[in-house]
């Protein structure tokens, strides 16, 4: 049985390959936008990402339907409002000082399809960043300079300048980098092996 990751973030790419499991990378093209309007509660962190892992992962085994596929997304929400991709650098700088000082949650949701079986879950991260001062403002100009930002929801990568800005987090380390991946592989663990 073939295992496809429906994602194009390299960063899930790479934290799937820790496991050791043979794959193929399958971008799910899906229009997230609609997935949204269909939402009974677009304001849970869970329920959108579930929904939005769900959607991509249907999207892609409706063209592998012999295969085990995985869907994720990861949103970073604070007081009710949702932080996805910056629309620019100017908009980075914005999210990242709106964050600063405050604690907010990354969920990460993941979607496992396989023939008729269906695996739904997300993970929820607590992740606080230091507050405001000369210090955090010129790590997150140098941070917004390198462009990285602009591709991640909040706009900052835990693993990139964007961790130095970060105190300290509450629960999957990996999951904020967009993929618990320990969680998925327990849940994959059962259909290994994997063919090529």
């Amino acid at each position: 049985m073939k295992l496809i990751l429906a994602s194009q973030s390299p960063r899930r790419r790479e934290l799937l390959a820790m496991t050791g499991f043979s794959f193929d990378v399958v971008p799910a093209a899906c229009d997230e936008r609609h997935v949204l309007e269909t939402l009974d509660d677009r304001h849970s962190p869970t329920h959108v990402v579930e929904a939005l892992s769900f959607a991509k992962a249907a999207r892609v085994l409706e063209d592998y339907p012999d295969a085990i596929v995985i869907g994720a997304d990861t949103v970073v929400s604070l007081d009710g409002v949702f932080y996805g991709k910056p629309e620019d650098e100017a908009d980075a700088r914005r999210m990242l000082r709106e964050l600063a000082g405050r604690t907010h949650l990354v969920a990460t949701g993941v979607t496992i399809l396989a023939g008729s079986s269906t695996d739904v879950f997300s993970v929820l991260t607590d992740v606080t960043f230091y507050p405001l001062s000369s210090v955090v403002e010129e790590l997150i100009d140098r941070c917004v300079a390198t462009g990285a930002p602009l591709d991640k929801a909040g706009a900052y990568g835990i693993q990139e300048l964007g961790g130095l800005i970060i105190s300290g987090i509450d629960g999957d380390f990996f999951s904020v980098m967009g993929l618990p991946v320990a969680e998925v592989y327990q849940r994959l663990a059962p259909f290994a092996p994997f063919d090529q």
